[in-house]
């Protein structure tokens, strides 16, 4: 790994639905986009981090704070085209896909993740984490269920796997939405057409295993508190106030 050039992408639309200028918003002092780029910076990992964008007002506020930008195209339909469009001014043997809506991250989340590519059978990495009890049948909590080398086999808003017995299993895991890809399965994942299950699930994802293209899960060091609404925006709020103190 150590050998390989990482640049970190930060995908931030200001139109978000469910919490409009969400990654705008102020958390603990800072607007949130700078809590993920602060996070990922503080990896030392990667050779780059850039938030993309296709807003001049995000733009704005990341130059303040000396936070390089890369301006992507208002007609990208997912974060993982925006990446793409980052891969095409900035060269690196891998790009991480760092959600903007993830205050709570810290350095050490990226750590499993590139830690995957030192197997040459990996392509495309994510995160996964033992999901709370409360969220097993949340269908905003997306399970996935993995081989027993850690490729992934599904992901599913619903409970998977299915207990028929109902023996009380609890191990159920918790995707967590940060990807690293080879710039090789970035290409060939953008140039990819939506596929059945992605959209039945209404998950990005499952385009990969629809395709063939292996997806390796390790395991995150704790949970996060992804922001999608007014709560969860408190309870980051309250998590990161007490970080800073």
């Amino acid at each position: 790994m150590s050998t390989l050039k990482i640049a970190g992408v930060i995908p931030a639309r200001l139109a978000s639905t469910r919490l409009p200028r969400k990654v705008l918003r102020t958390i603990a002092g800072r607007p949130m986009v700078e809590w993920v780029w602060r996070a990922a910076q503080s990896s030392g990992l990667m050779e780059t981090v850039v938030v993309a964008t296709d807003s001049d007002e995000v733009a704005a506020v990341c130059r303040e704070r000396s936070i390089p930008v890369v301006m992507t195209s208002p007609d990208c339909p997912s974060g993982s085209d925006r990446v793409r469009q980052v891969a095409r001014t900035i060269a690196a043997d891998i790009y991480v896909n760092i959600q903007g809506d993830e205050p709570t991250l810290t350095g050490d989340f990226f750590v499993p993740l590139l830690k995957l590519f030192d197997r040459p059978e990996v392509e495309v990495a994510t995160l996964s984490v033992r999901c709370p009890e409360h969220e097993f049948a949340d269908p905003n909590a997306v399970k996935v269920v993995t081989a027993l080398d850690g490729r992934a086999l599904y992901f599913s808003r619903c409970t998977i796997p299915f207990d028929r017995d109902q023996t009380g299993f609890a191990g159920y895991r918790k995707h967590l939405g940060i990807y690293a890809y080879r710039a090789a399965a970035l290409e060939r994942f953008a140039e990819l057409a939506p596929t059945p299950l992605e959209k039945l699930e209404r998950l990005e994802q499952l385009r990969l295993l629809e395709n063939g293209i292996p997806l390796y899960v390790a395991e995150a060091p704790r949970d996060t508190v992804g922001v999608d609404t007014e709560a969860d925006l408190a309870r980051a709020e309250a998590f990161l106030s007490q970080q800073k103190n």
